[in-house]
């Protein structure tokens, strides 16, 4: 097909966004494939509006936490992007190390975009990540809890909301008949917000203490 010519509606909704947990502080960088993809294969226009006001409020949330975490922690040593340490990433100490990052993914990905635009196994597959690593954004706030065994300091309010959100979004795909990488994602990432909510449930109803570091070295020195 050639570059430039209409084509159907395929591949990516425009969901692969940054995501903030408050607990875990677990921020996703991946925001631009959505663009990306769209360029690839044509999806509505308001869904793409919904990947930009995401991106935008995402970002807003990340300079506020990052704020936070960096004034709590006075004494410990700054972080930077360019230091290109894997074992402080996304743990950077500026809000402006997340943006420079971000726009590096951001520019790597439409290079490589423009280069396979053409290529249908490349935007099928990019379109399903971003679709996927949404359906997956909650996972690592209910890794988190099951951890604590406690979704203290979680808002119930944001969960609901969210699931809520990915419950009409879901039904829209079911609605409007769009590829089964849509819906089947959309449904998988309703289970995990149900999931989330029976973790407050369980653990408001049967509190469970965590296992503290100390004991457990103690448990791995016996075991030795």
């Amino acid at each position: 097909m050639a570059r430039g010519q209409p084509r159907r509606i395929h591949g990516c909704d425009g969901v692969h966004h940054l995501w903030m947990t408050t607990a875990a502080h677990g921020e996703r960088n991946l925001c631009s494939s959505s663009f990306a993809s769209r360029f690839g294969h044509y999806f509505e226009t308001l869904l793409l509006w919904q990947s930009i006001i995401m991106i935008a409020t995402m970002l807003a949330m990340l300079n506020l936490c990052t704020n936070v975490r960096v004034n709590a922690e006075l004494n410990t040593k700054r972080r930077s992007f360019l230091d290109f340490d894997w074992n402080y990433f996304w743990s950077w100490s500026r809000f402006l190390d997340y943006v420079q990052c971000v726009a590096a993914f951001t520019l790597t990905a439409a290079y490589v975009t423009y280069v396979l635009l053409d290529s249908a196994v490349y935007v099928e597959t990019l379109g399903f990540l971003a679709v996927f690593c949404e359906a997956m954004l909650g996972t690592p706030q209910l890794y988190c809890n099951y951890q604590n065994k406690s979704t203290e300091g979680m808002s119930v309010k944001m969960v609901l909301m969210w699931t809520s959100g990915d419950t009409f979004k879901t039904g829209y795909f079911l609605v409007t008949q769009a590829p089964v990488q849509f819906w089947t994602c959309g449904m998988l990432q309703v289970l995990v917000d149900f999931a989330i909510l029976f973790q407050v449930f369980y653990y408001s109803f049967y509190p469970q203490k965590p296992v503290s570091h100390a004991a457990s070295h103690t448990t791995s020195a016996k075991a030795l």
